[in-house]
Order: C-alpha cells, then structure tokens, then sequence
C-alpha cells in the first residue's frame, strides 16, 4: 500500500513518512481545533452542533494541512495536493 503511494505521488520513503505524519497531525489539530471553537461558542451537541462541527473541520482541515507542511518541509507537496482536490470537486479535470 505504502509502496503505491510512493508511486503515485513520486517521493522518496522519507517524504512518504512525512507526509503521512503531515496527514495525522493536521487531522488532530483539525479536530482538537473545531472541538475548542464549538466549546468556546458554547454550542452543545445535537443536530445544529454536529453540522456546525462538519462545516468547520471542512474550512479548518486544508488550513490545519498546509500549516503543518510548511515545517516539515512538505509545503509544496500538500499545495498542489489541495488545487487537486479542489479541482475534483469543482467538476474539473486535472
């Protein structure tokens, strides 16, 4: 698995481990990010909560990412990575 990744984003193995911790650490500092803005808006769970909470980790998650890159070196890897995914779900093609 990890070795098609390499593949299919053409980096060496130091790259690939770096940009997997890139992933997580921008994941959880995503989640522990939104957890505090919902709790400093005293917002409690429930309907109107869980999708404020899914709006905000879909605005702070390419923020927490490319944060994150910049000191482990990986900043222009998840630029391009983000226009991707930004052209997929925008209908266009690569």
């Amino acid at each position: 698995m990890f070795e098609k990744l390499r593949q299919r984003w053409k980096v060496n193995s130091l790259n690939l481990f770096l940009i997997i911790c890139n992933f997580a650490l921008g994941g959880s500092a995503c989640a522990w990010l939104g957890k505090k803005i919902l709790a400093a808006l005293s917002i409690e769970r429930g309907g109107f909560g869980v999708i404020l909470y899914i709006i905000l980790i879909t605005i702070l998650w390419p923020i927490c990412v490319i944060v994150i890159s910049v000191p482990l070196g990986q900043y222009s890897f998840f630029k391009n990575y983000l226009q991707r995914v930004g052209k997929r779900i925008a209908g266009k093609k690569d």
